[in-house]
């Protein structure tokens, strides 16, 4: 027996596919982001980007702890001479302080790129990850603390809800501790949880506290036996877990912190190269030369000197 047939109705339209949570997230990021910048909403370490042009240039600056969702667009950072890609398919993580340099690869004022930031409260996560390995944080092999992995869509779905309640400033008092504990135990029971979880073990605790002094000191010249006694480790001891962590010993990092900081000095206000050379802790005005071409391509003048002919004085380094 044929089924029956029922007529479709003039005018009538299909039924509407609801949106995916990544575009769901987009469209959330775009009104919390109503212009090109960071901005950080009502809900304290959440933060909405865009940017409506791709990059001329690298973004150099210091990364806090974070997770990054990007929903539109896609970015490339670097970390010492690593290179990392992640686009709508992927999420960065964050679980150290670092000194990176990022570009904007694809954007456009129709379709900006728009990505989604929660710093890590590192009290708050070091209690998840007790709940979440109660039997103790299994042994990694890759221990370095920024990594690339696919962005599920429970985790896109749970970081959507929680801007969502960014419009909602008396619910999001109540609610968003809840939705970052989510998105923090997803990240923790999933195939790279252990990674992020490694912030929970001794040894990237240590390193943590050598990180912050040299972020806190970098203008100081650094001993190394002063470090290893901080993180109680021997000297070689500590090279070796700084460097699986970061790709830096921690000279390379104070090195990176201090081009770094110079670069923004002569950006912001104008500083000369000696003054900045000064300010960072550089002895040798020849030294700082050389270390800042090979670091930014130019010497620093030089390097001034085209960034504000090409208009680009704001869009070279960033603070967090």
């Amino acid at each position: 027996m044929n089924s029956p047939q029922f007529p479709i109705l003039a005018g009538a339209q299909p039924a509407m596919q609801p949106a995916t949570p990544l575009a769901r997230l987009a469209r959330l990021l775009a009104a919390n982001a109503p212009q090109d910048g960071s901005f950080e909403t009502c809900i304290p370490g959440v933060h909405a980007i865009r940017a409506s042009t791709s990059s001329a240039e690298l973004v150099h600056g210091l990364h806090r702890p974070a997770l990054c969702i990007v929903a539109q667009g896609a970015k490339t950072v670097m970390l010492g001479e690593e290179s990392y890609e992640y686009d709508p398919s992927r999420m960065m993580i964050f679980s150290l302080d670092l000194p990176i340099a990022a570009m904007i690869r694809q954007a456009s004022v129709a379709a900006p790129y728009l990505s989604f930031r929660l710093d890590f409260d590192q009290e708050r996560l070091a209690e998840l990850i007790l709940k979440a390995y109660p039997d103790g944080v299994p042994a990694v092999a890759d221990k370095r603390a920024v990594y690339v992995a696919q962005a599920g869509e429970a985790i896109v779905d749970a970081a959507a809800r929680l801007v969502a309640l960014a419009g909602q400033p008396e619910e999001a008092a109540l609610l968003a501790p809840l939705a970052i504990d989510e998105i923090v135990l997803r990240l923790l029971r999933g195939p790279f949880g252990a990674r992020l979880a490694q912030l929970g073990r001794i040894e990237s605790h240590r390193i943590g506290k050598v990180v912050d002094w040299i972020r806190r000191h970098y203008d100081q010249p650094i001993r190394i036996e002063h470090m290893a006694a901080l993180a109680h480790m021997s000297a070689s001891s500590l090279h070796e877990h700084f460097k699986s962590l970061t790709s830096m010993s921690p000279l390379q990092f104070q090195k990176t912190l201090r081009l770094q900081e110079a670069r923004r000095l002569m950006l912001s206000s104008g500083m000369d190269a000696g003054l900045a050379c000064q300010r960072v802790g550089y002895a040798s005005p020849s030294q700082f030369s050389r270390e800042y071409a090979r670091h930014f391509g130019s010497a620093p003048t030089r390097d001034m000197l085209r960034l504000r002919n090409a208009g680009l004085a704001q869009a070279v380094s960033f603070t967090q």
